[in-house]
């Protein structure tokens, strides 16, 4: 059991989710200046959390395997397939998600002028879908970077 305690890809992996979640706030912070601490928990934003993720997995089995391992082939691969789905698939989710909210508040308000009666307990049933499911290319980019740089730091700390 102990030993999932050495397992640097792992260890950097989980290292730079949590690091690029907990650097969307102050991140977010500088460009809007609101402090939202569900950036944390949340999907989508500034880094990319799985770009850092896979990249992360990525360079720490390069350094311990070598780029010419199997290993790092398949790191690889995942790392370009989830950073792609990020950018695509999950982005225009997102997009999607932002259009139907748009309806539903249009639609609210229709219902609201049309039938003239108090909406406080619907509209405090209404869930909003999530429009932050993808990231747009720059997020991913610097997700991967984060990913990347960080493992390569977290190395020279502990791995030499």
């Amino acid at each position: 059991m102990v030993e999932i305690f050495l397992n640097f890809p792992l260890i950097a992996s989980l290292f730079a989710i949590f690091f690029a979640q907990f650097i969307k706030v102050p991140i977010q912070f500088v460009a809007t200046k609101k402090l939202d601490w569900t950036l944390v928990t949340s999907t989508g934003g500034m880094p990319s959390s799985h770009s850092a993720a896979v990249t992360a997995l990525a360079t720490a089995i390069a350094l311990e395997n070598g780029l010419h391992s199997s290993i790092f082939a398949i790191s690889a691969v995942f790392a370009i397939i989830t950073m792609f789905d990020a950018t695509g698939v999950r982005r225009h989710a997102g997009e999607q998600a932002t259009v139907l909210n748009k309806l539903v508040i249009d639609f609210t308000r229709f219902m609201e002028e049309a039938k003239h009666w108090p909406q406080t307990q619907e509209q405090e049933k209404q869930k909003k879908l999530k429009e932050l499911l993808g990231h747009k290319p720059i997020e991913v980019f610097f997700g991967g970077l984060t990913g990347i740089f960080l493992t390569l730091f977290l190395y020279y700390l502990f791995m030499r």
